[in-house]
Parts: C-alpha cells; sequence; structure tokens
C-alpha cells in the first residue's frame, strides 16, 4: 500500500521537513483516517451465491448427507430440476424452505 505524504500530511508543502518532525496525534489521526479508507475502499464486494446448485454443493450447504438430501426431493420438500443426469437446486428454494 503506497500512500502518497499528501494524504497523510495535507498541511505540509515541503517533505523534507517531516525528516526531523516529531510524529503528532494529528498526525496519527491522519494515518488512520488514510489507512481504513484504504482498506474499505480496496475491500472485495460480497459475491452472489449462484443461482443453480448442485447436490453436492447443496449437502455441503445444508451439511446433510445424501440419502437425506433424497429423502427432501422425495417428499417434495425441496424443489429440484434434472438435466441429463445432474439434479440442480434454486438457491432462492433452498433459503425458501430454510425459512419455513
Amino acid at each position: 500500500m503506497n500512500l502518497h505524504p499528501k494524504k497523510l500530511f495535507p498541511e505540509i508543502d515541503n517533505f523534507e521537513l517531516l525528516n526531523h518532525q516529531m510524529v503528532t496525534k494529528r498526525d496519527l489521526l491522519n494515518f488512520g483516517n488514510a489507512l481504513l479508507h484504504e482498506i474499505q475502499s480496496g475491500k472485495p464486494t460480497v459475491e452472489q451465491p449462484p443461482q443453480w446448485l448442485k447436490s453436492s454443493e447443496v449437502r455441503k450447504l445444508l451439511k446433510i448427507s445424501p440419502g437425506t438430501l433424497q429423502n427432501l426431493r422425495i417428499k417434495g420438500t425441496i424443489n429440484y430440476n434434472r438435466i441429463g443426469g445432474t439434479i440442480y437446486y434454486k438457491y432462492d428454494d433452498i433459503l425458501k424452505m430454510l425459512n419455513k
């Protein structure tokens, strides 16, 4: 992380003077605010989960066994779509099921 001295010390024009000055509370406050701003601006955005999940992903998310997931399908507790040999579950449907 490279912070430009002008960001930390906006009131100083000659930065060579900084080599011989003590650090003040105001300097620390400026540094803390600049550091906080850098951290917050570099924060990655929260990733949205995929809209469709495979059985293995649902089992891992719900921490259930393959048999339990199959029972949920058989009872109609959880909606699913089969495409070829793969079963997919809509993420929103899983959230709705959990909120019931």
